[in-house]
């Protein structure tokens, strides 16, 4: 994917700013999601993965994201899957019908994940 400079911005000056190592990214990230995304909202499966049991074209309600020490490296979102709570990795997903903020902050990790950035 093409370098994205206003994106690249935001992520050094918002999102990592004065993170030091791998955890602080993490957390950085963590709470830039928790913050700018509006949950619930619907959500589908963009590409199946073999850690996840989703499958491509699923759609589901994402409720909130997973708890911190699960996002230690990569984020990951709660939803209910048959039946059951299930956190899955937002990279995964492909939003439905959001507003600006929520739009903007998953692509800005789905930008992230696509340059091979890592924490």
């Amino acid at each position: 994917m093409k370098k994205n400079k206003a994106r690249e911005d935001r992520i050094v000056m918002e999102i990592v700013v004065d993170a030091y190592d791998e955890t602080e990214r993490a957390v950085g990230w963590y709470y830039y999601l928790e913050d700018k995304l509006q949950f619930p909202f619907m959500a589908k499966v963009a590409a199946e993965r073999i850690t996840s049991p989703l499958k491509k074209g699923e759609t589901f309600q994402v409720e909130g994201m997973a708890p911190q020490e699960e996002c230690g490296q990569e984020m990951f979102v709660k939803i209910t899957w048959q039946g059951r709570k299930l956190a899955v990795p937002l990279s995964q997903l492909k939003p439905l019908k959001v507003d600006d903020q929520t739009q903007e902050a998953i692509e800005d990790w789905h930008y992230w994940v696509s340059q091979g950035y890592e924490f």
